[in-house]
């Protein structure tokens, strides 16, 4: 909570909790602090710009966490925003050299695309993952051959050593399940998704292994909506929510697009999607079933080689 100041003075910033070790979260949870400041104080975007040597959309794009932060900047806007206190700025400003750090992930930046990269930060920093999806196995529960199998579907002219770094990006992130701190992540998977053959009856059979042990971890639940519901309320297509423990983030819904990505953190557009996800939790066959589910589609593909 954030503690009052003197009558008349505004509040100064929130003390800050570490977040996951993500340094797109810790551009967003700094943004958002400057952000909070600013309004404050009711400072335009152009004043703090001014006051930075800078425009107003560079300041917008500070407070989003799109772009990294100078310490110069960060220190000039503080004084700006009245907090001169050094037990209030110093947590700010020790955030700085955090949110410019490079997570692991930028060591794909050859295959990995400014739209993707934020996700990949956010999933990384989440501690709940949620996934509706309906043509794809999620990639955090994809097994290599269907990986592969995806890559190559999607970028049918790639080199064979760049689908070779693209799946091994897709296996990298899921190391986040299995760490000390894992999220929860809980995916709900149309029927197609596991009735589509990519790369064949065996590979298909490794991947829905691969979702056997991965439900043996207590932080994964998988359910699955079988043909038999017909429509259902995520007639829409795909999307992903993100959940934070940190209280300036709010939960982000995320969603594919071909060649970019949505991200809504609105509250109203956020509640949303939230109702939707609940009802395909409800829909969907229980979460006692899903052993028994795969093992069945698995016996399919198995007589069918």
């Amino acid at each position: 909570m954030t503690t009052p100041h003197a009558a008349g003075r505004p509040a100064g910033p929130r003390p800050m909790t570490a977040p996951r070790d993500s340094s797109t979260v810790l551009r967003i949870v700094l943004g958002a602090q400057l952000r909070r400041l600013r309004e404050q104080r009711g400072i335009t975007l152009e004043d703090a710009g001014y006051a930075i040597r800078a425009s107003h959309s560079k300041v917008s794009r500070m407070e989003l966490g799109r772009v990294g932060f100078r310490l110069r900047d960060v220190a000039d806007l503080l004084t700006l925003y009245g907090v001169s206190d050094e037990a209030e700025r110093e947590p700010l400003l020790s955030l700085v050299e955090k949110a410019n750090l490079a997570g692991w992930w930028h060591n794909y930046g050859d295959v990995l695309p400014a739209w993707f990269e934020t996700y990949v930060g956010l999933e990384e920093a989440a501690t709940g993952i949620r996934n509706y999806e309906v043509q794809f196995v999620p990639g955090l529960l994809q097994s290599e051959g269907y990986a592969r199998a995806v890559v190559q579907l999607g970028f049918s002219s790639a080199s064979p050593a760049e689908v070779d770094r693209r799946v091994r990006l897709r296996l990298a992130r899921q190391r986040l399940l299995h760490r000390p701190d894992p999220p929860h992540l809980w995916a709900v998977l149309d029927e197609a998704v596991l009735r589509r053959p990519l790369g064949g009856a065996e590979a298909m059979c490794e991947q829905i292994d691969h979702i056997l042990r991965a439900i043996e971890l207590p932080n994964v639940t998988v359910q699955v909506v079988p043909f038999s519901v017909g429509g259902h309320a995520a007639a829409g297509g795909p999307f992903s929510i993100l959940r934070f423990s940190q209280p300036d983030l709010p939960d982000v819904v995320y969603m594919e697009q071909l060649t970019s990505a949505v991200y809504l953190e609105k509250r109203d557009d956020v509640d949303r999607y939230l109702e939707v996800m609940e009802r395909l939790c409800i829909e969907a066959e229980p979460v006692t079933r899903t052993r028994e589910i795969l093992l069945g589609i698995r016996e399919d593909y198995r007589r069918s080689r």
